[in-house]
């Protein structure tokens, strides 16, 4: 995926200003896909500039106002285009991993508690994925296809949330003791 592709994907959920697009990452694409401020300004640019994007003409002067952007039929074909074409599996890449490698070599000093701070900050996020989970797909709700699609991006969240959980609780556990 590719922070282009994501802009396009959340304007066309709904136009927005490049602020808006900051706080909607940090609320939802941003839990598998981040960008700071700076990136997705810059994106915008390069969107814009590519004829994907435009600028709602504004009722104000613009100097000084926030501009809201929507997707053009390129930035629609562009993205519908980049949905259909195959990619494979990412391997992963993931330091906590690595360095757990380098401890089999080196020792672990210190491991343990950064095993366990990393245990905190899964157990957070995958409470904060069933909040979302609980507030947004109850149920009893009329469910689209938009919204099972978007359900299931969550339920992936949950999914590795949970593995991440599980297996650091075990890992902490084969440790041996500290004396």
């Amino acid at each position: 995926m590719s922070l282009p592709h994501a802009i396009l994907t959340a304007l066309l959920e709904k136009p927005s200003s490049g602020l808006e697009l900051t706080r909607r990452f940090d609320k939802s694409i941003g839990y598998f896909w981040s960008a700071t401020h700076q990136q997705i300004y810059r994106e915008l640019g390069k969107l814009e500039q590519a004829g994907q994007i435009r600028a709602l003409p504004s009722a104000q002067p613009t100097r000084g106002q926030k501009k809201e952007y929507e997707v053009l039929p390129a930035g629609r074909a562009e993205l519908a285009s980049w949905v259909a074409r195959p990619e494979d599996p990412r391997p992963v890449r993931d330091p906590l991993l690595l360095r757990l490698r380098a401890a089999g070599v080196v020792g672990g000093d210190g491991l343990r508690e950064e095993l366990e701070r990393h245990l905190a900050l899964h157990r957070r996020q995958l409470e904060q994925y069933r909040e979302i989970e609980k507030r947004d797909f109850a149920p009893e709700r009329t469910v689209t296809e938009q919204d099972a699609l978007r359900h299931m991006v969550l339920r992936g969240g949950i999914e590795l949330e949970s593995f991440w959980t599980k297996w650091l609780t075990e890992t902490l556990a084969s440790l041996p003791a500290v004396p």
